[in-house]
C-alpha cells in the first residue's frame, strides 16, 4: 500500500488533504498528515478511514527520518525556511518531494544528486508560485509554436476577500499563513521595465504601486513581487523588455502597510525581552525615537512616519490595535511574531464570507514571420471560496501539488531532478485536470 506523508495541515492544506484522502479511497493509498498540532491535524482527516493523523516536530530528526522513509512521495506544506531540510532528508532516502513555495537555491543545488537517486524534488506547484508558472508557459509555447516571441511579460497575483467582503479598513482577510503576509517584500523587488533594471529595498516596495484594472472586479493596486528577473532565464525570455510580477490588493493597502515597515515592525531577528507581558502601546513606542516630537504616542508616530495624525492612515493603525493597553499575551518573542498576532486577530474572514484568488497575465508578443504582427494577450483567472467551506487559496494551493502527487503515484510523472513546474511534462497534465476541475483561465487576444 502506497503512503502519502503531508508535513503540515495549515490554512493552505484542506484541500490537498480532502484530495488526497479520497484518492487514496480509490487507490487504496494511505494518507499520513503530520502537524505539531495533533488536534488540528485530527480534525482535517476527519476519521478517514484511510487517513492517519500524527503529532509531529519537524526539528525531531529520528521522528522526521521515520515518517520519511515510510513514505512513497512527501508533500511539504510546511513554512518554508523548512524546505531545505525536508528536501535533504528525502534525497537521503530517495523519497519524491512536493512544495508550494518557491524553490530554495539549496534545494537548486540538489537536481544533479535527485537525478541519481531517481527522484523528483519539485517546487512552486502551488498556486503563486505554481499555477501562475504553468498557464503562462502555456501562452508562451503556444507563442513560439506560431513563430512568434515574447516582448512583454507582466503577471500578477493575489488573494484577497471576494468584491463583496467589506469587513475592516484594510480590505483584506488572513487566508493563508500570516507570517508570511507579515514579512511580505522584507527581500526587496526587482523587475524590469522597458529595458531598464529596477531594484527596490523593503521600504521602497509599498511605496512603487501602480493602478490594475481586472475584469469583473474592477480596479486594484499592485506592487512588484520578488525578483522578477529570475522568471526570465527560466521561462527564457531573453528577448523581453519587461519582466513584472506583482501583487494584487485592494487600493490603500500599500499606504498603510509602508507605515507599519517604516516603524520597522516586520522583524523576525530582534528577540525583545519579556515581550508577550508589554502591551500593545509598549511594543509601538520602542519603534519611535526618544526625540519625535509630539505630546501622545499617536502623535509622535504620525510625526515621525509623516503622516496626518488625524487622518486614514492613522485610523487604520488605531484600529490594528498598535495603541492599545491589551497586554500581548501568547509566546511571541520578535516584532513580526506581534504583529502577526494582530493579523490574525484583526483580519479573520467572516462567517458566510467567501476569499478569492486572481491571476492575471499580460504578454506582449511578436511574429515576424506574420509581417512581424504584433498582440497583447491578456489571461484572467478568478477562483472564489466556498462560504464555511474550502477556501479559495486552499483550493488553488492544495490542488495542484495533489495533482502532482497522484501523478508520481501512478507512475505518469517521469521527471526527475529539481524542477519547477515549467517543463511541458508537468504543466501540460497539471493544467488539463485543473481545467477538468473547472480552474479556467479566460484569455483575449488584441492586435497592438
Amino acid at each position: 500500500m502506497k503512503n502519502v506523508l503531508i508535513l503540515g495541515a495549515g490554512q493552505s492544506a484542506p484541500y490537498l488533504i480532502d484530495y488526497m484522502l479520497k484518492e487514496a479511497e480509490k487507490n487504496d493509498w494511505k494518507v499520513t498528515l503530520c502537524d505539531r498540532d495533533y488536534e488540528l491535524a485530527k480534525k482535517r482527516i476527519n476519521n478517514h478511514t484511510r487517513g492517519i493523523a500524527v503529532e509531529f516536530d519537524v526539528n525531531d530528526e529520528a521522528k522526521r527520518d521515520n515518517q520519511i522513509k515510510n513514505a512513497d512521495v512527501v508533500i511539504n506544506f510546511l513554512a518554508p525556511f523548512f524546505q531545505p531540510l525536508i528536501a535533504f532528508n528525502c534525497l537521503s532516502r530517495s523519497k519524491h518531494m512536493i512544495t508550494a513555495s518557491y524553490e530554495n537555491v539549496r534545494v537548486t543545488e540538489l537536481s544533479n544528486d535527485a537525478k541519481k537517486k531517481g527522484i523528483l524534488i519539485l517546487n512552486e506547484m502551488g498556486l503563486d508560485p505554481g499555477i501562475d508558472h504553468m498557464s503562462a508557459m502555456r501562452i508562451i509555447q503556444n507563442v513560439r509554436d506560431n513563430g512568434g516571441f515574447i516582448r512583454s511579460f507582466v503577471s500578477y497575483g493575489s488573494g484577497i476577500p471576494a468584491p463583496e467582503v467589506k469587513s475592516n479598513p484594510l480590505n483584506y482577510c488572513i487566508t493563508w499563513n500570516p507570517r508570511n503576509v507579515a514579512l511580505a517584500g522584507e527581500a526587496g523587488a526587482q523587475y524590469m521595465e522597458k529595458g531598464k533594471i529596477k531594484v527596490l529595498s523593503l521600504s521602497q516596495v509599498f511605496q512603487r504601486t501602480w493602478k490594475v484594472k481586472v475584469d469583473d472586479v474592477g480596479i486594484l493596486e499592485a506592487y512588484p513581487n520578488r525578483d522578477s528577473l529570475i522568471y526570465q532565464e527560466l521561462f527564457k525570455l531573453h528577448q523581453a523588455k519587461t519582466m513584472i510580477r506583482g501583487t494584487l490588493r485592494y487600493p490603500g493597502w500599500s499606504e498603510v502597510w509602508l507605515q507599519i515597515v517604516k516603524l520597522g515592525m516586520p522583524n523576525y531577528v530582534i528577540r525583545i525581552p519579556e515581550l508577550a507581558k508589554r502591551s500593545y502601546r509598549e511594543f509601538t513606542e520602542m519603534f519611535v525615537p526618544v526625540n519625535a516630537s509630539g505630546g501622545t504616542l499617536e502623535t509622535r508616530v504620525a510625526n515621525y512616519l509623516g503622516i496626518n495624525p488625524t487622518g486614514k492612515i492613522m485610523d487604520i493603525l488605531s484600529w490594528l490595535g498598535l495603541f492599545d493597553d491589551e497586554i500581548i499575551g501568547g509566546d511571541v518573542k520578535t516584532p513580526v511574531e506581534v504583529l502577526t498576532k494582530l493579523l490574525i486577530n484583526k483580519l479573520p474572514l467572516p462567517e458566510n464570507a467567501r476569499d478569492m484568488v486572481i491571476l492575471v497575465h499580460e504578454i506582449k508578443a511578436s511574429y515576424p514571420e506574420q509581417n512581424n504582427k504584433k498582440e497583447k494577450i491578456t489571461s484572467t483567472f478568478i477562483e472564489y471560496g466556498e462560504p464555511n467551506g474550502f477556501t479559495a487559496i486552499a483550493k488553488t494551493v492544495g490542488l495542484p501539488a495533489a495533482i502532482a502527487a497522484k501523478l508520481l503515484l501512478k507512475g505518469e510523472l517521469e521527471l526527475t531532478g529539481c524542477h519547477i513546474p515549467t517543463h511541458p511534462e508537468i504543466y501540460t497534465k497539471v493544467l488539463a485536470e485543473l481545467e477538468d476541475t473547472g480552474f479556467r483561465f479566460n484569455e483575449k487576444v488584441e492586435a497592438i
